[in-house]
């Protein structure tokens, strides 16, 4: 079961530029959130700064009663357990195959045996669809298939958290169409507590729970995704449709007259909010509670569409 992450007041800078302040929210036990936001605005820095990487200068992070940002490094240490984390590019070993990578974890943290290390490396590599390709070297396979090396070492620790860093960047729709199921259906399985940083406004729409947005030094929103999809925020519309009118320039922040010449001159009459269903589960895959009662909603919410077509 995954623990909840409660962030209160968080601020982190680099000498004299604030990267974010005061940022607050809670990412609920066993869900799936995501954070958006324009390049440049500290997604990747607030990963760092959850599981304890970097130091914020003010702020709490909560987990099962510990503030990480108060913690002893041998504490810290320990706290870092709960967390899994699939980098960017999965940041595998060059010169290791699939296999000892994955095992890597289980060998430098854990006095487990080979045959057990064994048995949940393979688990793990038959849970991301890469059982037959242990001998192969991360040179030698696809984008795709790295990501899901990465993703298989995150799982063997058995985290409870698991942190994604952009793990669409560099793959082709159809591989993050996979890559989007592969996560539910794992989120399903592990019931860990999920957070993604992506840039993709379709992930975005169809995975998580909940939505963030991070701009200009602050956490705009963070809720339901219900609440941001259909959100009046000129930001979050902006960055969800994907315009060039809004707040959010191609290098600088724009200034306020320009933003609301640009609001002004948008003709939103003629936009008809529609309802993204939500990806569940895969065929085979268990259902625990959670997701059968979002299974349920999402069977509701098609028969009053039908029935209002």
């Amino acid at each position: 079961m995954g623990v909840e992450i409660c962030v209160e007041g968080l601020t982190k800078s680099f000498g004299h530029q604030v990267i974010w302040q005061d940022v607050s929210l809670t990412l609920p036990a066993g869900e799936v959130s995501v954070m958006l936001g324009p390049s440049g605005t500290g997604k990747s820095v607030f990963l760092k700064t959850l599981v304890g990487l970097l130091k914020p200068e003010r702020g709490s992070i909560t987990i099962q009663g510990r503030d990480l940002t108060k913690l002893r490094e041998r504490d810290l240490y320990e706290v870092r357990k709960l967390f899994g984390v699939l980098f960017q590019d999965g940041a595998l070993f060059g010169s290791m195959n699939l296999y000892d990578n994955i095992a890597f974890p289980l060998r430098e943290h854990t006095r487990k045996s080979e045959s057990e290390i064994r048995r949940i490396v393979l688990e793990k590599m038959d849970m991301v669809g890469l059982v037959g390709a242990e001998r192969k070297l991360p040179g030698e396979i696809s984008g795709g298939m790295r990501k899901r090396a990465g993703l298989a070492r995150a799982l063997v620790l058995d985290p409870e958290i698991i942190l994604f860093d952009e793990p669409d960047s560099g793959l082709d729709p159809v591989r993050v169409a996979y890559l989007n199921q592969l996560i539910v259906d794992l989120n399903a399985q592990i019931d860990a507590t999920f957070l993604i940083v992506t840039h993709d406004i379709a992930s975005a729409r169809l995975v998580p729970d909940n939505i963030g947005l991070l701009f200009r030094r602050e956490l705009v929103m963070f809720g339901p995704r219900e609440e941001l999809l259909t959100s009046d925020e000129p930001v979050v519309r902006q960055f969800l449709h994907g315009r060039m009118q809004g707040p959010i320039g191609m290098a600088e922040e724009k200034d306020a007259a320009q933003v609301e010449q640009e609001l002004a001159q948008i003709d939103d009459s003629a936009h008809v909010q529609e309802r993204t269903p939500r990806l569940l589960p895969g065929p085979g895959v268990a259902r625990p509670p959670r997701w059968e009662a979002i299974a349920r909603r999402e069977a509701r919410l098609r028969q009053e569409e039908v029935a209002g077509a």
